[in-house]
C-alpha cells in the first residue's frame, strides 16, 4: 500500500508519516497519563500542588514521585505549606541527598502538633543528613527519656565514691533528659551525659565531710551536679537527676591506712635487713684482717730461728745468751698457762656458786 502511495502521490506518504507520529505521541501521552494519573488525582484532591509536568520531571531526575507526593500530602494535610520551606524542589533535593523524607515530614508534624518545639524543614533535613533520627529527637524533646547512670551496658551496677572520712558509698542515679534540637548537630551523645553525671556524683560524694551527710540528704548530690551545667555542648538538656539508691560500701580509708602501715613496715624491715647485712659484711672484713695479721705474726715468728742462726754465725749471739732467752720464753709460757688456769678456775667456782 505504501509502495502504491509512493508511486501515486508523495503527499500521501507525508500524511501517513504525520498520522503515525501523532498516534505515537498520543500513545506516549496516554502511557504517561496512565502512569501518573493516580498521583495527579491525589495531588489535585489534596491540594498538594504537584502537577503532571513535575511528576514527569521527577522521573527524569531519578526521584520517586510516590515518596515526594506522599510527603507533600502529609505536610499539606498537617497545615504546613510551601511558605515554611516544604516545597517540591526542597523535597527532591533532600531525596537526592540521601535523606529520609517521610521521617523528616513526620518529625516536623510531630513538633508542630506538640507546640513545644519549633522545627523548620531546613533544620530537620540537616539533622536527618547528619545521621540522627530526627523523629526520635522530637519525641525525646516532647517526652523526656530516662537514662540510667551508670549505663546498663557498662557492666557496672553502681557509681562508687569515697567521702572524706574514708567510707565508700555506692550510688545509682537516673537522669531525665530532653533533646536539644538546636545542638543536636555536633552535640555530644548520651555517653557524654552519663560520664559527666557520674563524674559529678563521685566528686559530690568526695567533697562531703562524712558519709552520713550524704545518707541524710541525697539531694545535695543532685544539687551539686545540676549546678555544674553538665549538659553544655550536648544534644540533650538535663531535666532532673534523681538518686535511686545509696548503699554504704567498704571503709576505704581504713584499708588504705592498713596498706600504708604494711608498706611502711616492709620498708623498715628492708632497711633493718640492709643494716644487718652491712654489719655481717663488716664483721667478715674484721675476721679477714685478724687472719691476715695472724699470718703476718706466724711469718715473723718463722723469721726468728733464721735470725738466731744468723746471729750464731756472725758471733753476735752466744750460747749462754741463747739459753737465757730460752729460759725467759719458758717462764713466759708458764706464766701464761698459770693465768689461763686461774681464770678458768674462777669462772668454774662462780658457776658452782650460782
Amino acid at each position: 500500500m505504501i509502495l502504491a502511495a509512493d508511486q501515486n502521490d508523495p503527499t500521501q506518504v507525508i500524511t501517513i508519516v504525520v498520522i503515525l507520529g501523532v498516534v505515537i505521541f498520543l500513545l506516549v501521552l496516554v502511557a504517561i497519563f496512565a502512569r501518573y494519573f493516580r498521583f495527579w488525582i491525589q495531588s489535585k484532591t489534596t491540594g498538594a500542588g504537584v502537577g503532571m509536568v513535575d511528576l514527569l520531571g521527577m522521573t527524569f531526575r531519578k526521584v520517586s514521585p510516590a515518596v515526594i507526593l506522599r510527603a507533600k500530602i502529609m505536610a499539606v494535610q498537617a497545615g504546613i505549606g510551601e511558605n515554611e520551606g516544604i516545597s517540591t524542589r526542597a523535597l527532591e533535593a533532600h531525596f537526592l541527598a540521601g535523606g529520609n523524607i517521610p521521617l523528616v515530614i513526620r518529625a516536623i508534624i510531630a513538633a508542630r502538633k506538640a507546640k513545644i518545639v519549633e522545627l523548620p524543614f531546613k533544620q530537620a533535613a540537616a539533622i536527618d543528613l547528619a545521621g540522627r533520627n530526627v523523629l526520635e529527637a522530637v519525641q525525646t524533646s516532647v517526652y523526656p527519656k530516662v537514662i540510667d547512670c551508670p549505663a546498663r551496658s557498662s557492666g557496672r551496677l553502681t557509681l562508687d565514691g569515697v567521702a572524706k572520712n574514708g567510707i565508700q558509698l555506692k550510688v545509682k542515679a537516673r537522669v531525665t533528659v530532653r533533646a536539644n534540637l538546636a545542638q543536636l548537630i555536633g552535640g555530644a551523645t548520651e555517653e557524654t551525659i552519663i560520664a559527666r553525671v557520674g563524674e559529678g556524683i563521685v566528686s559530690a560524694i568526695g567533697s562531703a565531710a562524712n558519709h552520713g551527710e550524704v545518707l541524710e540528704n541525697p539531694d545535695r548530690i543532685t544539687e551539686a551536679v545540676l549546678a555544674r551545667r553538665l549538659d553544655s555542648q550536648t544534644a540533650f538538656e538535663i531535666v532532673s537527676i534523681d538518686i535511686a539508691d545509696v548503699d554504704v560500701g567498704d571503709n576505704i580509708g581504713a584499708r588504705l591506712q592498713a596498706d600504708q602501715a604494711e608498706a611502711d613496715m616492709r620498708g623498715a624491715r628492708a632497711k633493718a635487713e640492709g643494716r644487718r647485712a652491712m654489719a655481717v659484711a663488716e664483721e667478715q672484713e674484721r675476721i679477714a684482717e685478724i687472719e691476715q695479721n695472724r699470718a703476718k705474726v706466724v711469718e715473723a715468728e718463722a723469721e726468728v730461728p733464721k735470725a738466731i742462726s744468723q746471729a750464731f754465725r756472725e758471733g753476735t749471739l752466744g750460747i749462754i745468751d741463747y739459753y737465757k732467752l730460752q729460759n725467759i720464753q719458758a717462764d713466759t709460757d708458764m706464766r701464761t698457762s698459770i693465768s689461763k688456769t686461774g681464770t678458768s678456775g674462777g669462772a668454774g667456782k662462780g658457776g658452782t656458786a650460782a
